[in-house]
């Protein structure tokens, strides 16, 4: 589900359901009728690794209810499962390089921020910014809604969407959560999955957080795409402490 999509490169579109036709309906960043920052894309050109269906369901939602399916040469993964990863085997925290803004070292002020703190708020955040590049390079940003899994951000949009079509041929994403004086920001790698065991947890999660009614069948991969973004990279500070605050988890693959 996308919190809002586009058309066109940057117009918005009605949500669509899997038999193509319009609906009113749609799960976005303000939750309402219409999907504002995932929306439809389009059919799939290189860009991420397919894989077919995994064991995993879907856990991080962001784009409304219109999606595309994966295609050809499009990656397709199993949906992580939404725990919390082990102790010991979470990403790595250090100070960022902030050169200019005064940081303190990372046993002063707050310290460094834990792992949980991020994920409280990625599970508290309501709507989400991504951001994509376009094949000529351009940057493109949307909100949409989507949901942690505990070891990926997981969202929708239709096929043919500029978001879609940005990722199949670039994969690198940027997600940030709306609030911006307690930020969580994840730089990562987009995969679109297909599994179908793997859509249903991800429909099911959609539901739960956003008090929604969506049916798997409205994830049609032929209509819809649901897209798994694993964090390389995050980052995230307290407005009140902004010296001695500032972290960024490191995540090895």
């Amino acid at each position: 589900m996308s919190a809002s999509g586009l058309v066109p490169e940057d117009q918005p579109e009605p949500l669509k359901r899997p038999d193509g036709a319009a609906t009113d309906r749609g799960v976005n960043a303000h939750g309402s009728s219409h999907h504002p920052a995932s929306a439809v894309r389009p059919a799939p050109p290189p860009g991420p690794t397919v894989r077919s269906p995994s064991p995993s369901p879907l856990a991080g939602l962001a784009i409304p209810p219109t999606h595309a399916p994966p295609a050809s040469g499009a990656p397709t993964v199993g949906l992580p499962a939404a725990t919390t990863p082990a102790q010991g085997t979470g990403p790595v925290a250090e100070r960022p390089y902030m050169p200019g803004y005064g940081l303190q070292g990372p046993d002063e002020g707050t310290g460094l921020l834990p792992w949980e703190w991020a994920v409280r708020r990625l599970n508290a955040a309501r709507n989400f910014w991504l951001c994509t590049v376009r094949p000529d390079g351009r940057p493109h940003a949307m909100p949409v809604w989507g949901c942690w899994s505990g070891e990926a951000f997981w969202f929708s949009s239709s096929r043919p969407s500029r978001k879609i079509k940005n990722l199949r041929d670039n994969a690198d994403v940027v997600v940030t959560t709306e609030e911006a004086e307690n930020p969580v920001v994840i730089e990562g790698r987009a995969e679109i999955v297909t599994d179908p065991v793997d859509l249903q947890r991800f429909i099911d999660m959609v539901n739960a957080k956003y008090d929604t009614g969506y049916r798997v069948d409205f994830l049609d991969p032929e209509v819809n795409a649901v897209v798994a973004v694993r964090p390389q990279w995050a980052f995230g500070l307290q407005q009140e402490d902004f010296k001695g605050s500032p972290t960024r988890w490191g995540f090895t693959r």
